[in-house]
C-alpha cells in the first residue's frame, strides 16, 4: 500500500511548516502518513550539509520566507528565542512514543512544534519538555526515562542513518517508496506524484 513517509525533526523551521500541511494532503489524495522522527544534526553532519542560520544570507532570507509561507497557510509562527535547540531529547521522546505506537507520534509531535515554533518555549529544557508532554497527554516521566534507553537511542540513529542512505539530505524529507522529496516547498510536487500514481 502506497503511504507518505513524512521524516521531521522538532527543531526544523521548513519541517514546522510541513506539519501544517501533510495530513491534509494525504487525506486529498487518499494516502496515508507515516510521521517518523529523525535528528536532523545526524542528517546534516552525514550529508556535508549546512543549515541556513550557518549561511548570514540564508538565515536573513529564511526570516522573511517563513513568514510568507505562514501567511499562505494561514498559521502561526513566532521565530523561537532559543534557536537552534538541543532536540536530541525531543526527537529521542518521540522515537519512543513511534516504538509504543506509530499513530500516536502525530499528536505530541504537532503539540511541541506549535510549543516552539508559536509559543517560543525552550523545547530543550527537560522541565519545560516535561510539561508540554504531560499537557498533550502523555506521560512525561515514562517517556523522559523511556528516552535514555540504549534501544530508543539506536533506533533514532536508525532511522536517520536509513533517510541519508536513501537519499536526505535535510528536513523535512518525505518518500513515497524510493520516490523522495525534499522541503516543505516540495509538497505541491509531491501531491501532483501522489495522484498520478496511486492507482498504480
Amino acid at each position: 500500500m502506497m503511504e507518505i513517509e513524512f521524516y521531521f525533526d522538532i527543531a526544523s523551521t521548513y519541517s514546522y511548516l510541513a506539519s501544517t500541511q501533510i495530513d491534509a494532503l494525504g487525506e486529498r489524495v487518499g494516502v496515508p502518513v507515516r510521521w517518523r522522527p529523525f535528528l536532523l544534526g545526524g542528517v546534516i553532519k552525514a550529508t556535508g550539509n549546512r543549515t541556513p542560520i550557518e549561511v548570514p544570507a540564508k538565515a536573513r532570507y529564511m526570516l522573511m520566507d517563513l513568514k510568507d509561507w505562514a501567511d499562505l497557510y494561514g498559521i502561526a509562527i513566532n521565530f523561537p528565542a532559543k534557536f537552534p535547540p538541543n532536540a536530541l531529547p525531543v526527537q529521542r521522546v518521540l522515537t519512543a512514543v513511534a516504538m509504543q505506537s506509530e499513530d500516536r507520534v502525530r499528536p505530541l509531535a504537532q503539540a511541541l512544534f506549535k510549543a516552539y515554533w508559536v509559543d517560543r518555549q525552550d523545547i530543550s529544557d527537560l522541565g519545560v519538555l516535561a510539561h508540554l508532554i504531560d499537557a498533550a497527554g502523555f506521560p512525561s516521566v515514562e517517556l523522559l526515562a523511556r528516552a535514555q534507553d540504549q534501544e530508543v537511542k539506536d533506533r533514532l540513529r536508525q532511522t536517520t542513518d536509513e533517510a541519508v542512505q536513501r537519499g536526505a539530505f535535510g528536513a523535512p524529507t518525505f518518500f513515497v517508496g524510493k520516490r523522495m522529496f525534499w522541503g516543505n516547498d516540495r509538497l505541491p510536487l509531491l501531491e501532483r506524484y501522489l495522484e498520478a500514481n496511486k492507482t498504480r
